[in-house]
């Protein structure tokens, strides 16, 4: 007896979202970040963690479109999905945006 992986839900739809929004955060939070410890005066390079977690969020948010329909595909297919340079791209631009935050609270104030 051969058990079907695919549910019709929205559940691929709502991890697709979930996808969407971790980029955007990691995007726009990471120059948000960047302009703010620039204005404060801080080193270039203080803004460098703020500035890959941008860029990590940027290519999390290109591939989107691409990891929606490999999910969908294998969802169909009952193949196991793989996201693992997803969530590679997901940690180290999470990682890079703690690295930032820890700069910038404990760089010394002008």
């Amino acid at each position: 007896m051969s058990r079907e992986i695919w549910d019709p839900g929205l559940q691929s739809e709502r991890t697709r979202l979930a996808w969407v929004r971790t980029a955007v955060m990691l995007s726009t939070g990471g120059l948000a970040a960047t302009g703010l410890t620039l204005r404060h005066g801080l080193p270039a390079p203080a803004a460098a963690g703020f500035v890959l977690a941008a860029l990590f969020g940027a290519l999390l948010l290109t591939r989107t479109g691409v990891r929606f329909r490999r999910v969908q595909e294998a969802l169909h297919g009952g193949r196991p999905i793989d996201s693992g340079l997803d969530a590679l791209l997901a940690w180290l631009g999470t990682l890079c945006a703690v690295a930032g935050a820890l700069t910038f609270v404990l760089a010394p104030w002008r």
